[in-house]
């Protein structure tokens, strides 16, 4: 198992890449902290995962309180003796609309969530990581930051902060042994890209315009390109971005 004996804080495991995330590094042997705003679907996430054979727990937390982020962090250290692994991917779509009409509140959320969760889940980590010796930190950033997508100034603008406070850390604390990367997925099947499409699902228009391979993405296949980041198989990684987009950005 290529997490054996290492502990594992995920943001946002109560659904999708999340959820997907907490189960494989389970399986691999870690002892994982699932968080999400939703404690119920946090705890689903858990009881899966015990029923594997895994060892979890589930809280909730709001990523854009510092005193939750502190105390995700510290709770996680409390039970299981330590942090290895934090993998920061909640996130909110928020409102969509051009950038003259968004409002002010709606733009501020999506940063708070998106970006400032991002930073407070690094801010309290990495003392601990420290503590520990090392560890990875793996940030759900978007082919978002990468290119412009109309409707979604606040978004875009959010994950290519993460990309870049990525870069930052990694500098910053690679001396210490820690790792910092992101992942910047496409389209994705999870329940916030059924909330932005139409009728409830992507449309074959969309899938032929964002993915060269005729399809939308699987939680499953971000979540092993996290474990791999987060495994010692990539022991020389860090402050990178890891597309994985079905080729969007190839277009």
């Amino acid at each position: 198992m290529r997490l054996a004996g290492k502990v594992a804080l995920i943001t946002g495991a109560g659904s999708g890449m999340g959820r997907a995330a907490a189960s494989l590094f389970a399986r691999e042997g870690a002892k994982v902290a699932a968080v999400d705003i939703n404690e119920a679907s946090a705890k689903d996430t858990v009881a899966a995962i015990a029923r594997e054979g895994g060892e979890a727990f589930a809280m909730r937390v709001d990523v854009s309180n510092s005193e939750d982020a502190r105390a995700m962090c510290d709770e996680t250290v409390r039970r299981f003796g330590g942090l290895d692994i934090q993998y920061n991917n909640a996130g909110i779509e928020g409102e969509g609309g051009f950038l003259a009409q968004l409002s002010e509140e709606a733009f501020d959320r999506v940063i708070a969530i998106n970006l400032r969760g991002v930073w407070l889940g690094m801010k309290y980590a990495l003392p601990h990581m420290i503590e520990r010796g090392g560890g990875s930190i793996i940030n759900t950033a978007s082919v978002a930051g990468l290119v412009g997508i109309k409707g979604a100034a606040a978004y875009c603008a959010a994950k290519a902060g993460v990309i870049s406070l990525t870069r930052v850390a990694a500098i910053e604390y690679g001396r210490y042994k820690i790792r910092v990367n992101c992942i910047c997925p496409g389209v994705i099947d999870t329940p916030m890209v059924e909330r932005v499409s139409e009728e409830g699902g992507v449309t074959a228009q969309a899938n032929d315009r964002l993915s060269v391979l005729g399809r939308i993405g699987k939680p499953e296949e971000i979540a092993r390109t996290a474990l791999f980041l987060a495994s010692d198989e990539a022991g020389f990684a860090t402050g990178a971005p890891f597309v994985i987009d079905g080729g969007w950005v190839a277009r």
